[in-house]
């Protein structure tokens, strides 16, 4: 078990009662609580079905605090629900942000991607599973309306342990999809008054 985890266990407790934390975009949906974790064998066979090996930091954390629920935007994906992908080659139009297609094809070229957060319309949180991004996370776009963005996190229990950070800290982070107090403030004066 990667020794990261009980402090993150610690931290993820502590968060809903932080007064001054930051929100997160879509905490409503998983209200901070982890659900039921998952074998061993069912990662293996989880791996097998889909021809990759799981980063250990991501399958530890699986195995030995949560596989759905708390997480930056509405949460971690049952693993029922995680899809391959790969990220398409850059466009003619020079600067335009890349998008992700699903994997239909296991001979299909290209690193792999794995879809693990619920972010929303087209948006994607993606752990590599293959290639130079192996064990980073990588968001974006699947329609490649923005991104994709590499986290500066080594791996998905740092990049987990970040957020968590960020918003006990208070701060804003478009990245993780956190509003300080502050902010959230300042909007709600903004707002007109009926």
């Amino acid at each position: 078990m990667d020794p990261r985890l009980p402090r993150l266990r610690r931290k993820l407790a502590q968060i809903p009662f932080s007064p001054l934390r930051s929100h997160s975009f879509g905490e409503e949906k998983h209200r901070f609580q982890l659900g039921r974790t998952v074998s061993p064998a069912t990662l293996d066979a989880f791996e097998t079905d889909g021809g990759v090996v799981l980063p250990a930091p991501y399958r530890d954390f699986l195995t030995f605090l949560g596989a759905t629920g708390a997480s930056p935007f509405y949460g971690l994906l049952p693993l029922s629900r995680c899809e391959l992908f790969t990220m398409d080659p850059k466009g003619a139009e020079d600067g335009a942000p890349r998008g992700f297609t699903t994997v239909e094809d296991r001979a299909r070229p290209g690193d792999r991607f794995l879809h693990i957060i619920e972010a929303g319309c087209s948006d994607v949180v993606l752990l590599g599973v293959t290639g130079p991004l192996t064990g980073r996370i990588v968001t974006g776009n699947s329609d490649g309306f923005w991104g994709p963005d590499l986290s500066s996190a080594p791996d998905f229990i740092a990049w987990y342990e970040l957020w968590l950070d960020e918003m006990a800290a208070g701060h804003d982070s478009r990245a993780l999809e956190l509003t300080s107090p502050a902010s959230r403030s300042a909007e709600r004066r903004a707002r007109p008054t009926s």
